[in-house]
C-alpha cells in the first residue's frame, strides 16, 4: 500500500483521537506489533475513515455501538474521546448505550456507561458533548 495512505491514516487518527495519543501508539510499537500498527493506519484510518461515504461523526457512532456491543472497553475509551471530538453528544452516547442494553445485555451496557463516565471525567473532555 502506498505511503500516501499511511500519511492519510496518521493524519485522520491524529485528528480523531488526538495527535499525542496517536503518536504515542506509533512510538511505543515494537518490531513485533509495528506491522499491525501500520496495517491499522493504512486500512482502518486511511482507507475506511478516509472514505467520504460516512462523515466522521457517523463513523464514531458506528464505532461506539460496535465496541460497546463487543465489550471492548480499551478501544471504547479511545473512540469515546474521538466521538466527543467529532461532535457526538453525551445524550446521543447515552441513547446508543441504552440500545446496546437491549441487544447486547445489561452487563455489556453497564460497562460501556462506566467507561463513558471515566472519559467524561477527564479534564479535556469534561465540558464536551
Amino acid at each position: 500500500m502506498s505511503d500516501e495512505l499511511l500519511k492519510l491514516g496518521k493524519k485522520i487518527r491524529g485528528e480523531v483521537i488526538g495527535q499525542e495519543r496517536s503518536e504515542t501508539a506509533l512510538q511505543s510499537a515494537t518490531d513485533f506489533d509495528r506491522p499491525f500498527q501500520e496495517l491499522a493506519l493504512k486500512y482502518c484510518w486511511g482507507e475506511v475513515w478516509g472514505s467520504t461515504d460516512l462523515d466522521r461523526r457517523m463513523r464514531s457512532i458506528v464505532n461506539l455501538a460496535t465496541l460497546a456491543a463487543m465489550a471492548k472497553p480499551n478501544e471504547l475509551k479511545i473512540h469515546l474521546r474521538g466521538a466527543l471530538t467529532n461532535g457526538v453528544t453525551r445524550k446521543e452516547i447515552q441513547a446508543i448505550f441504552m440500545q446496546i442494553c437491549i441487544y447486547a445485555g445489561v452487563p455489556t451496557a453497564g460497562e460501556a456507561f462506566k467507561v463513558a463516565r471515566e472519559v467524561f471525567a477527564e479534564p479535556e473532555f469534561a465540558n464536551k458533548g
